[in-house]
């Protein structure tokens, strides 16, 4: 892909050439890539029958990690590399604001979560556990009250859930290509909504 800015007709082809080029990535000490992280997500959407646009939201949640200006996650990072900020970035110009935000809150879902349910700090991966300590840790009860005044909370959380269950070494899902026109009517929706 060209180096030039991203339109509403080239940004599915923008993230798709970066899924290619960059998806085999080893995912933050995880047993699977990037991709097959973000795929998976996707596909536990699918399966418990969430619209289009959760759907893509799981798909691309993690984009950030390959957009972000601080560079890709390592196990030895002590700052926080603000994938999720990243990501949002990208997307805002030309997804719906759905999508936009649940990719915004994935990481303070996390939080929010580990602040408002007792069992799940215990589902978090190791890896999980080490990037929760560089953002922030879990929610105080001010941050939880923020969290909750945002419209797309809800969603975000189904996203978290998704996104914590996708680090499953062998798992069987769909192509990012199997996405594309999923991805694309995404888009055309938001872009001919405003």
């Amino acid at each position: 892909m060209s180096q030039t800015a991203p339109t509403s007709e080239t940004i599915v082809e923008v993230i798709a050439d970066i899924f290619e080029r960059r998806g085999a990535d080893a995912y933050l000490g995880e047993p699977v890539t990037v991709s097959e992280h973000m795929l998976q997500g996707a596909w536990l959407a699918e399966q418990e029958g969430a619209p289009e646009e959760l759907v893509a939201a799981a798909l691309l949640h993690d984009i950030g990690h390959f957009t972000s200006e601080f560079g890709t996650y390592s196990p030895d990072d002590v700052e926080d590399k603000h994938h999720d900020e990243a990501g949002g970035a990208l997307l805002e110009p030309f997804f719906p604001p759905l999508i936009v935000e649940c990719v915004r809150l994935h990481v303070a879902a996390k939080r929010y979560l580990c602040a408002t349910d007792p069992t799940y700090f215990g589902k978090l991966s190791e890896a999980s556990v080490h990037t929760l300590s560089l953002q922030g840790g879990p929610m105080n009860p001010e941050e939880v009250a923020e969290f909750r005044k945002n419209p797309f909370h809800d969603e975000a959380v189904r996203v978290r859930l998704w996104d914590e269950g996708g680090k499953v070494a062998g798992m069987k899902t769909k192509s990012f290509r199997d996405y594309v026109p999923l991805l694309e009517r995404v888009v055309r929706a938001h872009n001919s909504a405003v």
